[in-house]
């Protein structure tokens, strides 16, 4: 059996697999695979390891008539045509759960480090900049007290609201399309309209999925319901801001800063982003701790195995209304 590996992942999950003789590794490295090639690849494949670049469309899983499991190598999995997996007997899985904690620590990480400038103050540093001891560069605003706005009230929000309130006692509120009373009580968090999280909170951060109810959830509309001195975080997926507006505010000052790690058309990044002083920009890294990627390794690899080996569903199955699942 075959199992088409798109990109370099830790070895963790690669030793899993080749404990099997029966699987036949085709292991792939460097950049993303062109639709060609992964048409290629996949043609006579048992099961895939996809990455986020991947692009699993409907054409390209009709090129592989094999193909029992995607086992995809990430949390979301708006790249891979999930109805059409479904349809065609097709297991998808995807890796939740261990980088819970490193996407919410890069969401602190980002809050920190566009709130008190940190990027900026770097430049200045090296460049040589730094003469003598200024009382009015780089003013940031104190965390403490503050209030935190999740929009989404997942695995990775609710670690974040920890971290926020045990480390810094700010005020947390939510919006979500269901409440977590037991969250609420724990940590005095409130559940709130969107409109109300934008307009009261000085930092709101991202966690909803990508799906079409969600695409440009934030727009203009949005933005400009925020108070002036706060910022946006992101670090779900590109396109659930419109990037459009987001350049505008950031431009027009309608809010104080934003600090991005997905992008509207990933690895694309627009120009007027890269030349804002008031924005941060890191190239999709939330879940790259050590740990996290290792786990995730060994992950990816137990659902293929769950699958080709075990002949059972994946331990992390996707589209769970699958039917005539491929033998």
């Amino acid at each position: 059996m075959r199992v088409l590996i798109t990109r370099t992942i830790p070895r963790a999950g690669i030793e899993l697999l080749r404990k099997h003789p029966s699987l036949e590794l085709d292991y792939r490295q460097g950049a993303p695979l062109s639709t060609k090639e992964l048409i290629d690849g996949i043609k006579d494949a048992d099961a895939i390891i996809a990455v986020i670049p991947d692009k699993i469309t409907r054409e390209i899983l009709l090129s592989a008539p094999k193909l029992k499991i995607v086992a995809h190598y990430a949390v979301g999995y708006d790249n891979i045509d999930i109805a059409a997996a479904s349809e065609m007997g097709i297991y998808v899985s995807n890796t939740p759960g261990d980088l819970t904690e490193a996407v919410a620590e890069h969401a602190l990480a980002l809050m920190l480090s566009v709130g008190r400038q940190i990027p900026l103050a770097d430049k200045f540093t090296r460049a040589g900049e730094y003469k003598f001891w200024d009382p009015m560069i780089f003013l940031g605003p104190r965390f403490g007290g503050k209030t935190l706005g999740l929009v989404g009230f997942g695995r990775i929000a609710k670690h974040l609201a920890k971290l926020a309130k045990n480390g810094f006692g700010m005020r947390i509120l939510y919006n979500d399309v269901q409440r977590d009373e037991a969250l609420e009580k724990d940590l005095g968090a409130m559940f709130v309209s969107l409109d109300d999280l934008l307009g009261e909170s000085d930092f709101v951060s991202i966690h909803v999925p990508l799906l079409p109810s969600t695409k440009h959830l934030i727009t203009d509309r949005e933005l400009r319901k925020m108070k002036p001195t706060a910022y946006l975080i992101n670090t779900a997926r590109g396109p659930i801001v419109d990037e459009d507006s987001l350049i505008l505010a950031l431009q027009e000052k309608w809010i104080e800063g934003a600090a991005i790690d997905v992008f509207e058309e990933e690895p694309n990044i627009r120009t007027e982003l890269k030349q804002l002083d008031n924005v941060v920009l890191t190239p999709h890294i939330g879940s790259a701790t050590r740990e996290a990627r290792i786990e995730m390794s060994r992950m990816v690899a137990e659902n293929i195995l769950e699958v080709l080996i075990s002949k059972k569903p994946p331990i992390n199955l996707v589209n769970k209304d699958i039917k005539n699942v491929r033998v």
